[in-house]
């Protein structure tokens, strides 16, 4: 008996590390966290410190198709899933 055919597009895998760092806004901006928030903060001051909790949005195009290219689903599913969709 032959084989059935699967008909459709291949799925494409995720580069987890780049899942992980980055996140989609609901406007559709790429945001990351700060590094440099693990150890050696007991010299920067309290201001700094505070500067790191923040996310920043990535700039540059390239940077955008790059993390664009090794999750390609990042948009797709939500961490928290909306009342709706959760049933």
């Amino acid at each position: 008996m032959p084989r059935k055919q699967k008909t459709g597009k291949f799925k494409l895998k995720t580069h987890k590390s780049t899942a992980k760092r980055f996140r989609v806004t609901g406007t559709g901006k790429i945001v990351r966290t700060k590094g440099g928030k693990s150890h050696f903060r007991r010299r920067r001051s309290k201001r700094a410190k505070a500067q790191l909790s923040k996310m920043i949005v990535v700039q540059g195009k390239g940077f955008h198709k790059r993390i664009r290219r090794l999750a390609p689903y990042l948009n797709k599913y939500r961490t928290t899933p909306t009342a709706r969709t959760a049933k």
